[in-house]
């Protein structure tokens, strides 16, 4: 099989480029070095193996991966068979640095000299094709399962006994199917030599056919009777390296379930596969694994998205699994962007229902318009749901006024005390800290809105304990380095004596303060009560596999919720401290912290482990935080809405107020759209993710405005360009057309007609005075109260136009007002005013007889 055009002797570097890329250009090989690079160029396979040619004018000098992939390959055969020539040489990694060319590092090459075209494409036919070679003998997943389907029918039928009957009791090595099954874990020799129809085989490890290790190579998961993952006894040469087997297992055991049960997308979770693997302290080449273009390629799936921090035990990938067909088919709403964020302000004179409108919109943007429909008409059921999703911290309500700034509204700095801190070391002085504020708490509560898919597979507490833990010292330079350790290493940590607690008598507590009075550093008696006893009796003892635990800063911030996975193990450290350990799967961290008043009550103590009293907890919003890191795949997905309510916005100073906030509001400036913007904030630019701020695409905003107060147009103009506007006016006909023998819509409109003509229809009476109405001695009340004060505020105290308005004229019959005309004091001349002067007084009695029903 001919790769390039014949040549003779003098193939020199330059045309072993031009050959390759050649190569390159009918899809054979990837070429990964830029063009007019001067140093080795880099090319790939289709299934990952790469090589690279030194681009000189001498002998062609070609630089193969010494073991591609983790496979022997027969070198000596391979020269003898070209006739090339091996030069036992190493080029410097320096010239091999191209992303996805690790396996060329110095120590890992095999460099040989290939004089002509001919010996270039026997080599390459040998390196290239032996690899398909070698992927042919891989054992497909579905005929696998279908193995086991027939041995599952020959234990119950003896169906298959030519086969199976063959093998007896199965003793060492098992397999874990992809598939849920009532029993998931089958004899090795058993199932390959079903696949095989071969009878006399090694169910092991020792060569490349024996029954494990060809499972093994396939990337199945081997492991004991009890279904926990081993690994091969010593390091044999034919099985493959960890990572093919990474890509390989997370195709068998995630990808393709996930095709099979007709999902749209799969996660998978870099600590869960470590897990499922045995694979220790292997993140970052699980992470690497998942997120190369040569798993993309063997899943067939696009590049994915991947949560922050990578590479990281808690790191996720998401990956969409709609074929291409499906993907130019789908519906404009699936594929569509999800709805854009909603800025809006409610204008309109005072009385009109504008707070109260602002309920209704909230559920509609929270429940969606179906779900929220029969709320509308119904002021109770509306409240009670409005209610239930403010306490569950999707609804956010807030009042502007004059002294509103922006680190009341956003962020600022505030002075802590040094009792914040856990442990002996707390400084008893003043410090400042960087706050969050209304904004930014319900911002970051947007970001962890959950989608359809966290939703019906999302984790609760039921069954679980909840507990505070802190991991380190908040007032130590290194606290943050041990905190990312923690993450990226799945496990928790406590530091309480370096003492190894693992033998099974410590799940004693008396046994632990004994050890530790006979053993530990603490000074000072040492009881059940004292911390290094019962805070380790907890971490070791009571915390179980499945609880929650969630981990401080300091006292007033939380940064990290993860879920305990396995016992106590002991990992002493060279400084003595944090030895103990429990694995953690972390399902939410964040670096800079959320305040605690987010999930608790109130602020934690200071010690180190305890547990948190469920009814002092906000399950809803812990459970929020805790599925977080569940993402979909299309990164449009929609998620939870979350709501902020300013009540009064045009009352603070919104440029003060808001800062740069104005430019992040617009809604295709948010997080996951098209032209999203993220901004260094002043406070907390050390603190954020190096990303900066953002304003997620969930989150809307609902603002109020009295337009009595101030007019519209002196609002921010940068502020009403990013929000829609949607005026409210009295609205006559929610009220009752018969009170009493008093038309309430008439009374209202003739009100509100007199109020425009003598001053602007801005400063009309709402309809909301008057709904509270159900009886005349009401009316009264709120007319004598309200309505007339109201009116004598607008115009300033003109009882004149007051009385216009309530439809009283002086010598006319009253209703509201009385005029009585003023006796003129003495050494004042009638000349010298122009006229008679009037004395207004609100009368004991309102005569409605101008409203009454016709």
């Amino acid at each position: 099989m001919s790769s390039t055009k014949k040549g003779v002797l003098g193939l020199d570097g330059k045309q072993a480029e031009s050959l390759l890329d050649a190569l390159a250009s009918s899809g054979r090989l990837e070429r990964l070095s830029k063009p007019g690079r001067t140093k080795a160029i880099i090319y790939r396979s289709p299934l990952g193996r790469t090589l690279a040619v030194v681009p000189e004018s001498g002998p062609a000098k070609l630089v193969f991966e010494g073991r591609p992939q983790g496979r022997e390959v027969e070198w000596d055969s391979w020269i003898a068979k070209t006739g090339v020539e091996a030069t036992g040489q190493q080029l410097a990694t320096t010239g091999l640095k191209v992303s996805g060319a690790t396996a060329l590092a110095e120590g890992r090459q095999k460099v040989l000299v290939v004089p002509t075209t001919d010996q270039l494409n026997q080599l390459l036919d040998l390196y290239l094709e032996e690899f398909a070679a070698a992927s042919s003998r891989i054992l497909a997943r579905a005929t696998v399962e279908a193995a086991m389907d027939a041995f599952d029918r020959y234990r119950e039928t003896g169906e298959h006994a030519e086969v199976f009957g063959h093998f007896g009791d199965p003793r060492d090595y098992w397999v874990r199917s992809t598939r849920e099954r009532p029993n998931r874990v089958y004899p090795t020799k058993p199932i390959v030599g079903f696949v095989r129809k071969e009878t006399d085989l090694n169910g092991g490890w020792s060569t490349k056919e024996s029954g494990a290790a060809c499972l093994y190579n396939s990337g199945f998961i081997i492991v004991g009777q009890d279904g926990a993952p081993v690994g091969s006894p010593q390091p044999y040469n034919h099985l493959i390296s960890d990572v093919e087997r990474i890509r390989l297992c997370a195709l068998n055991y995630y990808v393709e379930p996930a095709r099979e049960r007709s999902a749209v997308d799969v996660s998978i979770r870099a600590e869960d596969l470590a897990l499922d693997m045995g694979l220790r302290d292997a993140f970052p080449a699980i992470c690497g694994a998942l997120g190369s273009e040569i798993f993309q390629k063997l899943a067939n799936v696009p590049p994915p998205i991947h949560t922050q921090p990578n590479p990281s035990s808690s790191t996720i990938f998401t990956y969409k699994l709609r074929s291409q067909k499906k993907a130019n088919n789908v519906t404009e709403e699936t594929t569509s962007p999800a709805p854009m964020a909603t800025n809006l302000i409610l204008y309109g004179p005072p009385g009109t229902g504008k707070t109260y409108r602002t309920a209704w919109e909230a559920m509609r943007l929270c429940l969606g318009e179906a779900a929220s429909e029969p709320l509308r008409d119904d002021r109770e059921a509306l409240m009670t749901e409005y209610r239930r999703l403010s306490a569950e911290g999707r609804i956010e309500f807030v009042t502007f006024h004059q002294s509103m700034a922006y680190e009341d509204f956003v962020e600022g700095r505030q002075p802590m005390t040094g009792s914040d801190e856990d442990g002996e070391n707390a400084s008893a002085g003043f410090r400042l800290e960087t706050v969050p504020g209304i904004f930014r708490r319900i911002a970051k509560r947007a970001e962890t809105g959950l989608s359809k898919t966290a939703t019906s597979n999302r984790i609760t507490v039921e069954g679980r304990q909840i507990y505070k833990m802190s991991v380190g010292f908040s007032w130590d330079a290194g606290d943050q380095e041990t905190f990312e350790e923690i993450i990226e290493g799945g496990y928790t940590h406590l530091s309480w004596e370096d003492i190894d607690w693992s033998d099974p008598k410590y799940r004693d507590a008396e046994e632990i303060r004994k050890t530790c009075e006979a053993q530990g550093k603490i000074e000072g008696p040492v009881t059940l009560q004292s911390g290094q006893v019962s805070i380790t009796d907890t971490f070791r003892n009571r915390l179980g596999a499945g609880d929650i635990i969630v981990v401080s800063k300091g006292n007033r911030l939380v940064r990290a919720i993860g879920e305990v996975t396995g016992p106590y193990e002991y990992h002493p450290r060279p400084d003595g401290n944090f030895g103990h350990r429990r694995p953690v799967r972390w399902l939410w961290h964040d670096p800079a912290g959320v305040p605690v008043t987010e999930i608790y009550d109130g602020n934690f103590t200071m010690r180190s482990l305890y547990r948190l009293k469920k009814e002092r907890l906000n399950i809803p919003v812990l459970e929020r935080y805790m599925n977080s890191a569940i993402k979909d795949a299309d990164a449009y997905t929609e998620r939870e809405a979350f709501v902020l309510i300013i009540d009064e916005i045009n009352r603070a100073n919104i440029s003060k107020v808001f800062g740069e906030l104005i430019t992040l509001l617009e809604p295709d400036k948010r997080l996951g759209m098209p032209n999203e913007i993220r901004l260094k904030l002043p406070y907390s630019e050390n603190t954020l993710s190096e990303k900066g701020f953002g304003v997620p695409s969930n989150l809307h905003i609902i603002g109020t405005m009295n337009t009595a107060d101030r007019s519209i147009a002196l609002l921010d103009t940068a502020l009403r360009r990013r929000f829609i506007f949607r005026e409210l006016m009295p609205d006559p006909s929610v009220l009752p057309a018969n009170l009493d023998g008093i038309d309430l819509r008439l009374l209202l409109a003739k009100l509100n007609e007199r109020i425009e003509y003598l001053f602007d229809r801005e400063h009309q009476i709402g309809h909301a005075y008057f709904t509270g109405c159900h009886r005349r001695e009401q009316l009264e009340e709120v007319m004598r109260h309200k309505v007339i004060p109201l009116l004598a505020e607008y115009f300033y105290e003109d009882w004149s136009k007051v009385a216009l308005v309530l439809g009283d004229r002086p010598g006319a019959k009253s209703h509201f007002l009385e005029a009585k005309a003023l006796p003129l004091p003495a050494g004042i001349s009638e000349d010298d005013l122009g006229g008679e002067r009037l004395r207004w007084t609100v009368k004991e009695k309102f005569d409605f007889s101008e409203f009454e029903v016709s």
